[in-house]
């Protein structure tokens, strides 16, 4: 990577030269990395270590257009205290409608409170609605902002659109960090994820996020694989570190410690934190919080013992 990365972005010559200059993807390698990786067995004290770091990493998610008021206060109030003497969770995300309510509930506790932006989850509208919705929602109270790239635009080579929707965004968000999904699912390579991460990265991305959770396929274990190795990259090109985040898909305790042991031996220890790897989710933590009581007890609790999330 010869090109300075200030300087790839000028125009859309050079931004194309410096993403199809990237480095092809492997996708045998790529899948069959991911699934070793994946047959890694963690038992005992490891998994119950495992099991806590991965709730604390969990931005537990609700985005149905039949979410209300007393729903989203419930789910504040489960990402505080999920339960058992649990770790509190690292952030809810909720509509930007819902973030005024969002942060009143989680006021004081730590928990972070995300919220989708950006005609979420399509993407599909002006660069004006985009920042508009963004700064509403930094207004209402969001640290965190998930913006959607739109990938039509990606789709169509048009890199410089994307790029300057993320810097413009990013811009909305002030002090708040920056979530970009790329929706892996639409990216129909590899080679597109890759070229996608670097693109967000290069345009300020704090986060780089796999899927809305509204398109199949969504968090697979070599998209993030992917992503993992690009921000690892990136840093060592930059001295920037950029955090990860899965989403979509991730349902269980075996998929989530699957997700931190593709961290630990892709990316390194640096991204072993909820400041650098979130796990975007809405059942995951009762599923996580059943393992932990059988860690603890040797029972399974079964569902009911446990609030919807």
């Amino acid at each position: 990577m010869t090109t300075s990365l200030a300087d790839v972005a000028a125009s859309d010559a050079t931004l194309r030269a410096f993403l199809h200059g990237l480095p092809g993807v492997d996708r045998v390698g790529a899948d069959q990395r991911a699934a070793m990786l994946g047959t890694r067995s963690i038992k005992t004290t490891a998994k119950a270590q495992a099991i806590d770091l991965a709730i604390s990493m969990v931005d537990l998610t609700t985005l149905e257009g039949a979410d209300t008021h007393g729903k989203v206060r419930a789910m504040c109030t489960k990402a505080i205290h999920p339960g058992g003497g649990a770790p509190r969770v690292a952030a809810v995300c909720v509509y930007p409608d819902l973030v005024s309510v969002a942060a009143e509930a989680v006021k004081g506790s730590g928990v972070k409170v995300a919220s989708v932006a950006t005609a979420f989850p399509s993407g599909r509208s002006s660069l004006e609605v985009k920042v508009s919705d963004t700064a509403l929602a930094v207004a209402a109270g969001a640290d965190e902002i998930d913006m959607v790239i739109d990938r039509g635009a990606f789709l169509e080579g048009d890199y410089v659109k994307v790029f300057e929707e993320i810097v413009a965004v990013k811009a909305a968000c002030g002090a708040a960090h920056l979530k970009v999904i790329l929706e892996t699912g639409e990216l129909a390579t590899y080679d597109n994820v890759r070229r996608a991460s670097w693109l967000a990265m290069i345009a300020g991305a704090d986060f780089i996020k796999t899927s809305t959770g509204k398109v199949a396929p969504a968090a697979t274990l070599p998209v993030t694989l992917i992503m993992l190795e690009a921000v690892r990259a990136f840093r060592d090109v930059t001295g920037r570190q950029v955090g990860v985040k899965p989403a979509g898909g991730i349902r269980t305790t075996k998929d989530a410690i699957k997700n931190l042991v593709l961290v630990n031996e892709t990316a390194g220890e640096d991204w072993l934190t909820p400041d650098w790897f979130r796990l975007g989710a809405s059942s995951l933590l009762n599923d996580l919080l059943m393992q932990r009581e059988k860690l603890a007890t040797g029972r399974y609790a079964g569902p009911d013992y446990f609030t919807l999330d």
